[in-house]
């Protein structure tokens, strides 16, 4: 039958196809380096700088740097030159279909800067809310503290007027203190001296609970006072510290300093509750660093009670940070403090907000700016919608053309090849419907040749699937006893057959057999042979027994031209026993184990003629010529069982790999596990094969008793 000549213009028209166009590149890698300047030059530099590399190990030689510099601009030059090629080659495989070109002209006119206006005003708001936050917080905060350096200084100005009556004034200056702040806390320090005029003793007021007051104030200190924070280390556990305000003011009698008073107020959680009611921020997590006496820089941190958490889009508006400088009360060494905080961005804005005193038919000022905000912002999001909907309208008239040629296309893979396009227009979308037209004509004989042929092997593929299916899946749990397998077809289906099965708690049968000839018809006969066993497994014990059963019932239905070859064992797990007969097949090799006083592989060939002659007196002769064998198993024993596509594979110059390559393999590696032993024995075959082609199915069954059989009660399968 002669093919259909499909005309040239139909393959190629006047440009590239499609096709051709998007994914034939103009050179190799090979020929990119080898058959352009770009690539002889970046061979020739890299080259160079290597030579370089290696001279600069012997020292430094003249004119070495000249080199390097020569090699590196080459190096640049061909680099540049590759991308930019890289650049034009990926625009044209980008740009050459009209679907992409708009596609990309609208994502880059309209949806990209749309998409960067949002996100600009997202992160400047983000920006503004949380600098607002973190003045506002900044703000409350020294309050706070300016607030304690006065309350300090006031304590210590009525000790200086009334150094008799300091226990009254420190606690009377505490509780008024505590009216504004709850856990401020007081204490007089007097200084060590030997002579005190006059002496005003040690005086605490407020409840310390966060720290034990102090009894000395450090040598940093200077004389008019001080006041800032500090970081504690709490008693709850490892890992916690508290920031605490600290003011300290000199207590000055007669012109003598008579001593300092301490006020401390802890930035704990009522602390937090006030200044967030006066700030609208609430302080969270607070990450310090401390400088430990005997060790590295310690990270500690402490999570405040109420720490606002939460997830969702919004989370990123509601957290900012802030960071505080304190002092190392020991030392007075200055370090820096991480506190996290959180807040609500219609608390901050209605703070702002209120500050305008403008309103418009008692609207504020500042909702009237929200308003007006979200109103633009709703002009943008229609005008953004016109945009995509005139952008869809725009694509979709362009590319009906495309949708004709897609539709042809698909009346011809259904076999419609009279169907012809319209060409409706003299631009690239009509030659390439011209094309289409003239290619329509001539490919029909090609198609059906390709259906034809695709049909046969999707046959094929299913029948090697339910083929394979029919071998054993899965690991197989025997304890006691190693098992692998694996089956090999020369073609898509074969003849070899292998199988596990159960026959009790204590009993598990193992076949292996080889149809005559290949293809279909012996991959049938193969899944006849596996229903028969199965069957007849479960009523006979004996592999002789079953055998003589399976040629009886088989050869009345196997071709007269046809025959199969089995080998049967039965291991019973109990006695660590192997029963087996062999009916034709190839020998069974058996290599004990190290117990063993002949270490040798052995070549086991009881008698047995093949399954499923049709001949005269063939069911007789079968019986009598079967032979039943007991091999006793130890650990360490390796039993291999095979086809005779394994010995019978043939090199290049028709030797066969044989029985004797296979046992050596044996002997010299039967110490390894059954998987790799599989491994080395199929590296062998291939080495020895080299390229020639497979001519047979090759199937193997390997098994290794790696413990006392007579130790295992059940198998797993």
């Amino acid at each position: 039958m002669n093919t259909p000549r499909v005309p040239e213009r139909a393959l190629s028209g006047g440009r590239r196809s499609a096709t051709a166009t998007e994914t034939e590149l103009p050179y190799s890698a090979r020929e990119l380096l080898l058959k352009t300047w770009p690539g002889r030059l970046f061979i020739i530099s890299a080259a160079l700088k290597l030579v370089v590399a290696l001279l600069r190990l012997a020292g430094d030689l003249p004119l070495v740097s000249i080199l390097s510099s020569a090699a590196t601009i080459g190096l640049v030059i061909s680099v540049s030159v590759f991308v930019w090629r890289l650049f034009v080659l990926m625009r044209q495989q980008l740009l050459w279909r009209v679907r992409r070109k708009l596609i990309l002209s609208y994502i880059f006119i309209g949806v990209v800067p749309s998409l960067l206006i949002v996100i600009f005003f997202l992160l400047g708001g983000l920006l503004i809310f949380m600098n607002v936050s973190a003045y506002l917080f900044k703000d409350g905060y020294d309050a706070a503290l300016n607030n304690l350096k006065a309350v300090t200084s006031g304590a210590a100005a009525e000790i200086s007027r009334a150094p008799e009556a300091a226990a009254q004034s420190l606690a009377r200056t505490q509780r008024n203190a505590a009216l504004l702040y709850r856990g401020v806390s007081l204490v007089y320090v007097p200084v060590e001296q030997a002579v005190r005029p006059p002496a005003v003793p040690r005086v605490t007021a407020g409840g310390w609970e966060h720290i034990a007051a102090p009894r000395s104030i450090p040598a940093w200190i200077k004389r008019d006072g001080w006041f800032g924070t500090i970081a504690i280390q709490l008693s709850d556990g490892p890992g916690q510290v508290e920031l605490v305000d600290r003011a300290v003011a000199p207590v000055v009698l007669g012109g003598t300093l008579a001593g300092h008073v301490v006020g401390d107020l802890p930035i704990a959680d009522e602390m937090i509750q006030k200044l967030q009611f006066d700030t609208g921020v609430r302080a969270g997590t607070a990450a310090v660093v401390i400088e430990q006496q005997n060790g590295p820089v310690t990270t500690i941190s402490r999570n405040a009670n109420g720490d606002a958490g939460g997830g969702g889009w919004s989370t990123l508006y509601r957290k900012s940070v802030i960071f505080l400088d304190y002092w190392d009360w020991d030392t007075g060494k200055t370090h820096r403090a991480s506190l996290g905080l959180t807040y609500r961005p219609s608390d901050l804005y209605r703070r702002l907000s209120d500050a305008q005193q403008i309103a418009f038919r008692e609207i504020p000022f500042g909702v009237l700016a929200i308003i007006l905000l979200l109103i633009i912002a709703g002009l943008f999001f229609i005008i953004e919608m016109v945009a995509l909907s005139m952008g869809l309208a725009l694509a979709r008239s362009i590319t009906s053309a495309i949708h004709e040629l897609f539709m042809g296309t698909e009346r011809v893979r259904h076999g419609d090849f009279a169907h012809r396009i319209n060409v409706q227009s003299n631009d690239q979308l009509g030659e390439l419907a011209g094309s289409f037209n003239q290619m329509t004509g001539s490919i029909e004989g090609l198609l059906q040749t390709a259906a034809e042929k695709k049909r046969l092997e999707e046959e094929l593929r299913i029948a090697r699937a339910i083929q394979m299916s029919l071998l054993p899946r899965g690991p197989l749990d025997v304890p006691g006893l190693a098992i692998t397998a694996l089956c090999v077809p020369a073609r898509e289906v074969g003849g070899d057959y292998y199988d596990f099965f159960r026959l009790s708690e204590d009993r598990l049968g193992i076949l292996i057999a080889d149809v005559s000839g290949k293809g279909t018809s012996a991959a049938l006969y193969m899944a006849e042979l596996k229903g028969l066993v199965l069957a007849l497994s479960q009523r006979y014990e004996s592999p002789r027994d079953l055998l003589i059963e399976v040629n009886r019932i088989i050869s009345e239905h196997l071709d007269s031209r046809s025959f199969i070859t089995i080998t049967y064992a039965v291991i019973d797990l109990q006695a660590g026993t192997m029963t087996f007969c062999r009916a034709g097949h190839t020998p069974l090799i058996f290599l004990p184990g190290p117990s063993s006083k002949r270490p040798l592989a052995q070549v086991l060939t009881p008698n047995g003629m093949v399954l499923g002659l049709r001949i005269d007196g063939a069911a007789d002769k079968f019986a009598a010529l079967l032979e039943q064998e007991r091999v006793e198993l130890s650990p360490g024993d390796v039993i291999v069982l095979y086809t005779d596509g394994i010995t019978e594979a043939m090199n290049p110059n028709s030797d066969l790999f044989g029985e004797s390559r296979l046992s050596r393999i044996v002997e010299e590696h039967g110490h390894l596990e059954s998987d790799e032993l599989r491994e080395r024995i199929m590296r062998e075959i291939e080495a020895f094969v080299g390229s020639a082609d497979q001519h047979d199915d090759m199937t193997m069954i390997l098994l290794k008793v790696d413990q006392p059989l007579e130790a295992t009660k059940r198998i797993a399968v």
